[in-house]
């Protein structure tokens, strides 16, 4: 299974970190398997960075076969979401792209993609129009809406369709919204989407 993530896809997230707000794309990375991290498992704070932030997302499971599929069809490939966080070694990535590297190290190390429990749409509302936040130790520090994305979830299946035949499983984290920070070693991260809670775990 891949797991296929969405960079830059929403634009007061694009201003806070000094991106470009002119997109004509969607921005695509990739992360490995063992990124993955899910049933609630603590995360622990690798060594190589001083600076993992986290970043809350939507997170769509492809549950059909496809390859160059058309955006009015993309719907059809998926029924199911959750809420996601892409930790990023913020450190490392403004290294990396200071030097004009590649800064797939620190968006695609072990654990760096958590995901929650999956729930089928149908149950959550339309795909376009989803809610989700995250609360710290119980304050909430970052909030979105799927409707605020520059690429919509079907905008973003029919292009990484072009690219890379998409498989039952695998995932797409779909971008996050204003307001990434920091983690600290006993932080208890709770992601929503609207009023369900879908994803529960401490950093350790």
């Amino acid at each position: 299974m891949k797991v296929i993530a969405v960079g830059m896809n929403y634009a007061a997230h694009n201003k806070e970190l000094d991106h470009t707000l002119e997109l004509a794309e969607p921005t695509i990375f990739m992360k490995s398997d063992s990124s993955l991290l899910k049933d609630g498992k603590p995360f622990f704070i690798p060594d190589f960075s001083e600076e993992i932030h986290y970043e809350t997302e939507i997170v769509v499971r492809i549950d059909r076969l496809g390859k160059n599929i058309a955006e009015r069809f993309a719907h059809r490939y998926y029924n199911e979401v959750t809420v996601g966080i892409d930790f990023t070694a913020r450190d490392l990535q403004r290294k990396l792209r200071s030097q004009g590297l590649p800064w797939e190290i620190s968006k695609a190390f072990d654990n760096s993609a958590v995901t929650g429990t999956f729930m089928p749409l149908e149950q959550l509302g339309k795909v376009d129009n989803l809610s989700f936040h995250l609360d710290i130790n119980g304050q909430k520090v970052q909030e979105g809406n799927t409707g605020d994305m520059l690429f919509s979830v079907d905008k973003i299946v029919a292009y990484v369709s072009r690219f890379f035949t998409l498989k039952i499983g695998d995932l797409i984290y779909t971008g996050t919204p204003v307001g990434v920070g920091p983690v600290h070693i006993d932080d208890h991260l709770q992601g929503y989407i609207g009023q369900h809670k879908l994803l529960d775990f401490f950093v350790r």
